[in-house]
């Protein structure tokens, strides 16, 4: 094999569609099983959370705590994924800009809100691109 071939990782068929599949799979189950489950579990907490510390709203609240459940779960099986992405950008735009400040950069200890930023980026590619080839979008 050349070594252009191997920079290059011609070895590895290059498939969009797989691309989009991990990339749904990965960021659903990370967000459900990271943010979603324990927010759904402690539902109360969280609403009261969210408003007394945050100054959010129930009704906005409970848009955040199902685009974190049931949005991650509608990514993982390629249902909706364009409207659960874009409920999930949104929700991490709001995190990203209330919670964390906007911080992407500070003193080592100090939390960020890099976490969310990155998820925003990648409901952003899902919202633009679809969820592909292997899904239940594209059954449909």
């Amino acid at each position: 094999m050349k070594l252009t071939g191997l920079i290059k990782l011609k070895f590895i068929p290059a498939s969009t569609d797989i691309g989009l599949l991990v990339l749904r799979v990965w960021l659903g189950f990370s967000m459900l099983l990271i943010h979603g489950f324990g927010k759904i579990q402690n539902f109360s907490g969280t609403l009261a959370m969210f408003k007394d510390n945050l100054g959010i709203p129930a009704p906005l609240g409970i848009c955040a705590i199902l685009a974190e459940t049931v949005c991650s779960l509608l990514l993982i099986l390629g249902v909706a994924t364009r409207p659960a992405a874009l409920f999930l950008a949104v929700t991490m735009g709001v995190a990203f800009a209330k919670v964390h400040q906007m911080v992407l950069i500070a003193p080592q200890g100090t939390p960020t809100g890099e976490l969310a930023f990155i998820y925003l980026g990648g409901f952003i590619v899902l919202f633009l691109a679809g969820a592909g080839r292997f899904s239940a979008d594209e059954k449909l």
